[in-house]
């Protein structure tokens, strides 16, 4: 089982080791792959270094009245309080072949259109901590992390989500984390930041393709008492921006969001794609503009890529890690050439023993490395495409130093690693394609 590290930024197994949450999104997992189609997605996203599977159980896309490949729905007659069996093994099956693969199952109990406060909203103040408590119980010793929201806002209905919750803990025992999936570009602090049942906060920067999300990870991060955060649904790729006039989301706009949330203060961070999302087949009619079957797009670019960003965080010690631009002497932008910086320590640079700088176009910087306390240091440009190192190379600490990525090419962003060469770090990262 997971738990929140004792800083209160990240999660961690309950040895202590360190969980970098990479996640999925597979809303419709449960309800329209069968058996068989389920085992090909799992073993793919776990042979990408996938740790989290975001799926739902009162699904989006008519998940009340549209079988699964059964033939079954999940209620009888929409009720709530009348689940159905054959259903739910389904669901069962699902997240124990995630589990015997490494996988975390990120459940939703229902996406958030299905929460309202009068019929036909099947989840209302009466009986959802009913509900929650048979999803608890069902799922109590499984790997489950509880996201509750659904792509909706809480405003008017933040007691039925506390109702859920205290529902799933109470037929859980606490075992499980919780977070909250709010609308696009909102925070799930505006309403639960300060509830017992809220383990780690959730954003959803949206599907713009200038989608600066290191904006809305600063204000989750910079919320007392510390909780960890994380950008829970970014722009997907492979699929058209919000205006004909943007260019098709590609993996470098999905690497751009990934590098800028996670050095800027999130725990983790999670890919989608629109094939996937809703696990498109023919003849079904996609939303979005979607051609490509769930299956043609297991492997497309940027989800091959997102185990390079998993592998170097890793790679250095990662729970006293923190975000800090003031190292950055010049190149602070608040643009889409923003140069993100992560480091380890605490707030005094003084404890640094490294840092990292994403660059996500070319561009001169000045940083200070003075108040690292090595006299020598070690820089690696890592290469986030492939997740090799490209070039590396040891200096005097020279304080306020110019650093620049070794190409000019468009779409190709770059990682500066800087090391206190005498603690004989590995080459960063690990995972090559």
């Amino acid at each position: 089982m997971l738990k929140v590290s004792d800083n209160g930024r990240f999660l961690v197994h309950d040895d202590g080791r360190p969980f970098f949450y990479l996640g999925d999104t597979a809303w419709e997992l449960f309800h329209r792959l069968n058996r068989e189609q389920a085992d090909i997605y799992l073993a793919n996203r776990a042979k990408k270094g996938f740790t989290v599977i975001q799926a739902v159980v009162l699904a989006e896309l008519d998940g009340l009245g549209d079988p699964n490949p059964y033939g079954d729905l999940p209620l009888i007659d929409r009720d709530i309080e009348r689940t159905d069996e054959a259903y739910f093994r389904h669901v069962d099956y699902v997240v124990d072949k995630a589990s015997s693969l490494g996988l975390y199952i990120g459940m939703l109990p229902t996406w958030g259109d299905k929460v309202g406060l009068a019929v036909p909203k099947p989840i209302r103040e009466h009986n959802a901590r009913r509900y929650g408590r048979f999803l608890g119980h069902r799922y109590a010793d499984k790997p489950i992390i509880w996201i509750l929201g659904g792509d909706r806002d809480a405003e008017g209905v933040v007691e039925i989500w506390n109702e859920l919750a205290g529902g799933l803990e109470e037929g859980d025992g606490g075992r499980g984390l919780m977070t909250f999936h709010p609308g696009r570009t909102r925070h799930s602090s505006t309403w639960f930041h300060h509830v017992d049942w809220l383990d780690f906060n959730m954003v959803q920067s949206g599907h713009a393709i200038a989608n600066a999300n290191f904006l809305l990870i600063q204000r989750e991060y910079n919320h007392l008492p510390p909780k960890p955060c994380m950008d829970g649904e970014p722009t997907y790729e492979d699929v058209p921006g919000d205006k004909p006039s943007d260019r098709t989301v590609n993996s470098f706009h999905v690497r751009r969001n990934a590098y800028w949330s996670v050095f800027a203060g999130s725990h983790g961070h999670t890919y989608g794609t629109h094939p996937i999302w809703q696990m498109y087949e023919p003849p079904r009619k996609p939303l979005w503009e979607v051609q490509t079957a769930w299956h043609q797009a297991l492997d497309i670019t940027g989800a091959c890529q997102m185990r390079h960003l998993k592998a170097l965080m890793l790679s250095r010690p990662y729970l006293a890690r923190i975000p800090d631009q003031r190292v950055l002497i010049s190149g602070s932008s608040e643009g889409l050439d923003r140069v993100q910086v992560t480091r380890d320590g605490t707030i005094r640079l003084s404890d640094a023993t490294y840092m990292m700088a994403y660059f996500p176009q070319y561009r001169q910087v000045r940083i200070d490395v003075e108040k690292m306390p090595a006299g020598t240091l070690r820089g690696w440009w890592f290469n986030p495409r492939d997740g090799r190192v490209e070039h590396h190379w040891e200096f005097s600490n020279g304080g306020v130093m110019e650093f620049q990525p070794p190409t000019q090419v468009e779409g190709e962003d770059w990682v500066l690693v800087v090391d206190d060469a005498s603690r004989g770090y590995p080459p960063p990262g690990g995972s090559v394609c």
